[in-house]
């Protein structure tokens, strides 16, 4: 029934509307512009001590609107705060942000100056996630390892940590501050093993990382190296070293946070077991792929049974790599191997059980019937394997990569470092960090897929991504996101000899890609290095359809550019997560003539220290990703 309505209140009405009227005529609301494009102005490379020895930018972005209207701005570096500064609240004390902690919450101690010890502080902040949780936004950060004790000594075996960070965001400037921070508590699974890249999920959880997984099959030797590692492990984390156990790390845990702040820890085993450089999920959210970082490492495909956003369940797929051409870093065809289907709960029952390496496989010493000759990064060696009868699942999930050469998947990819996504074109971008070793032509190979060029420099690949693909078996791979081919994008270029600032890779390309992350609406794919080829490592924007190549930003001499996250989901803001780790390494290594590398080493000294911290931070100054408002008159 229609309701009536007074003369008086219509009349009312009119008057209201009229005067709505007036105002948006004479006040028009501010709508927001659209971008047509965006190019980055380019930053040179550091040329003097001081510009050395920090971190900064002096790159601009310039803005095309679809009004045609231009705007050019500079780019900024804002630093949040270094991994010593103590800004994470720890059982009522502040503690620095990269402080390990135990399994019962307490800081891990240095003790190798007997008389002063203190708590570690790791150097080494990696990969970062963006989250906001009912209103809230946090910082997800990685810390990698420590590289040096108090003592001065190389470290091994020590966990490692993460730490939730919330922020606060200005509304008119959309600079971040920290409002506090906390430990990341890994004790229900067994702590952290080398945290490395990650990544976000589109349904705002993290995915984490345990590079460099202890070889289980050293491990039976107690005087082996991976034994060593992992017990002092147990011994710092546990206070326990019977629970030492290789096949508790090397997997992808998924880190939530709840609408009190409060985070939880899950490990995917049913993701594999290999030296995890990061997970990256596709369009679809169930198919995922995988950075393997060392030498002899495999390019791992994950698909998640038909329930999005949940890696629980799935079947495990490893890549057998045809090659196609070696020009411009090499070509390729991709073909699939099924290792298995898992349950996270199945694999974890296999691994509590006590599942030793040598439950799972027979070893020869020499080439012997029914042993099938592998060489993986497991042991770096060539080993004579053969799987023991009903074990096929504890191989494919505890040592995906032995499991995976036995089947004839390529494991001859070298430093396979960061992932991302490029959801409109249906593309991802992977990082070789170095193209050498087995990526080489062998004499004398085990298998010999890959043999292309020597390029120290590295190279970025584009993965051409495709739906209709079938398994070796030719059973259905039940993704629309599957690598079909790969092919060099961007290459580096190596130099004969050092120039006066002690590159031996021409900096004006990229040489080491390391951590990738690719802003959509952009067009852009940002690119951190990870080079001891570069005296100073760089951050670039690569605009793929115009292909324009620009550098953005410069993290102190010796340090690593980390923690690359474009972040554009923020209303007015955009951000990408840029930090730096062990800064001032390796100084006293480089020939430098340019500049006095006695003064250059004692600057980084009296600056931050060297390889005493890292750094956490962001780059602004990007245009929102609704475009910037109007200007009023």
């Amino acid at each position: 029934m229609k309701k009536r309505v007074s003369l008086g209140l219509s009349l009312t009405l009119l008057a209201s509307s009229a005067a709505s009227a007036f105002a948006a005529e004479h006040h028009p609301v501010q709508h927001p512009k659209q971008i047509k494009s965006v190019e980055f102005q380019p930053m040179k490379a550091p040329t003097t001590i001081e510009n050395m020895i920090k971190t900064y930018t002096e790159a601009s972005v310039k803005v095309t609107y679809k009004d045609g209207s231009v705007e050019e701005t500079p780019l900024n570096y804002n630093q949040l705060f270094l991994s010593k500064d103590k800004i994470v609240d720890n059982k009522g004390e502040l503690i620095a942000a990269g402080t390990p902690i135990d399994a019962n919450g307490d800081p891990i101690i240095d003790r190798s100056v007997p008389d002063k010890p203190s708590p570690y502080v790791s150097d080494a902040p990696d990969s970062n996630s963006f989250i906001t949780i009912n209103g809230k936004s946090y910082i997800i950060s990685h810390y990698e390892y420590e590289s040096v004790n108090n003592a001065g000594k190389e470290i091994s075996g020590l966990p490692a940590s993460m730490t939730l960070t919330q922020v606060d965001r200005d509304d008119k400037t959309g600079k971040l501050t920290v409002n506090h921070a906390k430990k990341i508590d890994f004790s229900n699974v067994n702590g952290l093993w080398t945290p490395c890249n990650g990544s976000t999920t589109d349904w705002g959880t993290h995915l984490g990382s345990e590079e460099y997984e202890p070889d289980a099959r050293a491990f039976e030797d107690p005087s082996s190296s991976s034994y060593k590692d992992v017990t002092n492990f147990a011994k710092l984390y546990f206070s326990d070293t019977s629970k030492a156990n290789p096949y508790y790390y090397g997997w992808i845990p998924e880190i939530s946070v709840d609408e009190s702040g409060n985070a939880s820890v899950v490990k995917h085993y049913s993701t594999g077991r290999f030296s995890h450089e990061m997970m990256q999920v596709l369009p679809d959210n169930k198919t995922a792929l995988f950075g393997d970082d060392g030498s002899n490492t495999m390019m791992f495909m994950y698909v998640a049974d038909n329930k999005e956003k949940d890696f629980s369940a799935g079947t495990l797929y490893a890549a057998k790599f045809k090659q196609t051409s070696t020009n411009n870093g090499g070509k390729g065809e991709l073909h699939w191997i099924k290792l298995g289907h898992a349950t996270d709960s199945e694999v974890k029952t296999i691994i509590d059980k006590g599942t030793k390496f040598s439950d799972i496989f027979e070893t020869a010493e020499q080439p012997t019937k029914g042993f099938k000759a592998v060489k993986t990064a497991a042991s770096k060696k060539v080993e004579y394997l053969k799987v023991k009868p009903g074990m096929e699942k504890a191989a494919a999930f505890l040592e995906s990569r032995r499991y995976g050469a036995i089947l004839g998947a390529t494991s001859e990819f070298n430093k396979m470092e960061g992932l991302t996504v490029n959801k409109k074109d249906k593309k991802a971008y992977m990082a070789i960090s170095y193209q050498n070793s087995a990526m080489l032509k062998e004499s004398g190979a085990v298998q010999d897929d890959i043999q292309l060029p020597r390029l120290e420099s590295g190279v970025t690949y584009q993965l051409n991504l495709g739906s209709h693909q079938k398994d070796q078996a030719k059973g259905k791979i039940n993704s629309r996101y599957v690598p079909a081919s790969m092919e060099g994008l961007l290459i580096g270029q190596d130099l004969e000899k050092a120039d006066a600032y002690g590159n031996t890779a021409d900096p004006n390309k990229i040489a080491n890609p390391d951590n990738l992350t690719y802003s959509n609406d952009l067009n852009t794919l940002f690119i951190g290095e990870d080079s001891s080829l570069h005296t100073n490592n760089f951050v670039w924007a690569y605009n793929v359809k115009t292909k324009k190549l620009s550098r953005i930003l410069s993290v102190p001499v010796g340090a690593e550019a980390t923690g690359l996250r474009a972040v554009e989901n923020i209303k007015n803001s955009r951000y990408v997560l840029s930090n730096y780790q062990h800064p001032g390494e390796d100084i006293s290594d480089k020939n430098i003539t340019a500049v006095d590398k006695e003064e250059l080493a004692n600057a980084m000294k009296e600056s931050i220290g060297i390889q005493e911290t890292g750094g956490v931070g962001y780059i602004s100054g990007l245009p929102s990703k609704d475009g910037a408002p109007y200007k009023k008159h």
